[in-house]
């Protein structure tokens, strides 16, 4: 039963957003193109995620966000449980934010030219040491714009509703570049529309934005350090977001 009243809005999501990414898209790839720094990119890809958001029926309470230094690029760190959390992160953050894609989104027709456009960073999983290369030169040219990137450091959705453990890549990233990780915490989002499954479900979704923490000064000895102090706080957020929700 509940499967089939999600339905409609299942059918409105997709349909909303194909259509907002087959006019956004372009948008992005003639601003981008000519100005890859514009702000005008960051308020169309807004608008592209607020499309999809209020199509699934998705309400956001977002708390925090006056912490944010938005003067400053950030490595944006964040949990990943759900197919909206690239659309709220892009409609939560107050920063320009640019993240990392698997190079099987770029064959999109349409989606790849505007995403190479805007400096969404492209990332071959296969290709090891050379991704690792690759990740570090589009980044650089990332934060040479004035804009933050935001990483997953789970490496994937997890297929729980549990956050699974960090992978250290992004707090390497951090501390190499002496940028600031700002840890996000989203809770709603697994429930809204799990990966894996068509059905979209809606909801409201809690995002926390805690204290960026400060890495100039750190070394590659510190990275660990820095990954679990990034885990509890969004652990822990996540936690308390689940049980207040719960009872």
């Amino acid at each position: 039963m509940r499967t089939l009243k999600a339905l409609p809005r299942t059918i409105l999501t997709l349909l909303s957003g194909l259509v907002a990414t087959l006019i956004y898209a372009p948008l992005a790839w003639i601003v981008g193109h000519r100005d890859p720094s514009s702000r005008t990119v960051d308020k169309i890809v807004r608008s592209w995620a607020q499309v999809w958001l209020r199509a699934g029926g998705v309400r956001m309470i977002v708390t925090g966000a006056d912490k944010v230094d938005t003067s400053v690029s950030h490595v944006v760190v964040a949990n990943h449980l759900s197919n909206f959390d690239i659309m709220v992160c892009f409609a939560a953050i107050p920063l320009p934010i640019r993240y990392l894609a698997k190079k099987e989104l770029f064959k999109i027709p349409i989606l790849a030219p505007a995403m190479r456009a805007i400096g969404i960073v492209e990332v071959d999983r296969q290709a090891r040491s050379a991704a690792l290369a690759s990740i570090n030169e589009q980044s650089a040219r990332v934060i040479e714009r004035g804009h933050s990137l935001i990483i997953y450091p789970e490496g994937t959705r997890s297929r729980s509703s549990d956050i699974a453990p960090f992978k250290k890549g992004a707090f390497t990233m951090a501390v190499t570049a002496g940028m600031p990780v700002l840890p996000v915490t989203i809770h709603g989002a697994w429930e809204a529309w799990k990966p894996e499954s068509l059905m979209v479900y809606g909801g409201t979704v809690h995002v926390v934005f805690d204290e960026a923490i400060p890495t100039v000064g750190l070394g590659r000895s510190d990275v660990d350090g820095l990954r679990d102090r990034a885990f509890a706080l969004i652990d822990g957020n996540y936690t308390r977001l689940r049980t207040e929700v719960q009872s």
